[in-house]
């Protein structure tokens, strides 16, 4: 199998991200500009912090019209937390343009007294749209989230998993085509979010 790349453009959080994967064989190599893209079988978009200079680091490197190139020719994609906001059109939390590979847009999670920003902390998902992510016979999964912000996907059926918070639910986990990403944690969720790295592994190694 070719390598996986992992995105690293300042603002991920690489090392935990790598740890969890090397726990399943799987060593990441790092990704700095579009040229590493090349070889890689698979790309990981982590994320930790806010919308805009996370899009501005990807574009002064020039990995964002390179993960657009990657994306549209189907080569796999997994992100991660801020790494899912990416993917999207825009956000509520900046006026940069997101990198558009998913139609839709990550709106603020409601302000409800009783319910504080960031939602931190551990939930369980709601199965959506079944996905190599996560199937139709996953047991109940208890993921770690920290998230202010979550996705509205244009294509409904593009979420795979759903959380509740403060009396609604919020997008959790996308997969549309060949991109997969998670508003939680996998990397700090324990078996649950091992098993989901694990069945992303097996999709990529796919014949």
């Amino acid at each position: 199998m070719s390598p996986i790349g992992l995105i690293d453009y300042g603002m991920g959080n690489l090392h935990s991200v790598q740890r969890s994967f090397a726990r399943l064989g799987a060593d990441l190599e790092t990704v700095h500009g579009p040229a590493d893209l090349d070889h890689c079988e698979a790309l990981v978009l982590p994320g930790v912090g806010a919308f805009d200079p996370a899009m501005e680091r990807l574009r002064a490197s020039g990995l964002d019209a390179a993960l657009r190139r990657s994306c549209a020719d189907g080569r796999p994609l997994l992100g991660i937390c801020l790494g899912l906001q990416l993917l999207f059109e825009s956000s509520d939390e900046g006026r940069v343009e997101g990198l558009g590979v998913l139609s839709g847009q990550v709106k603020t999670l409601p302000r409800v007294t009783g319910h504080p920003l960031p939602h931190m902390g551990w939930a369980p998902l709601i199965p959506a749209t079944p996905s190599p992510l996560l199937p139709a016979s996953t047991p109940e999964a208890w993921v770690y989230f920290v998230h202010s912000f979550a996705a509205q996907p244009a294509v409904p059926d593009a979420t795979t998993a759903l959380v509740e918070y403060a009396g609604t639910t919020v997008t959790a986990a996308v997969w549309q085509d060949t991109i997969a990403a998670c508003q939680f944690h996998p990397e700090k969720s324990g078996p649950a979010g091992e098993a989901m790295l694990r069945r992303w592994l097996g999709w990529v190694a796919r014949p």
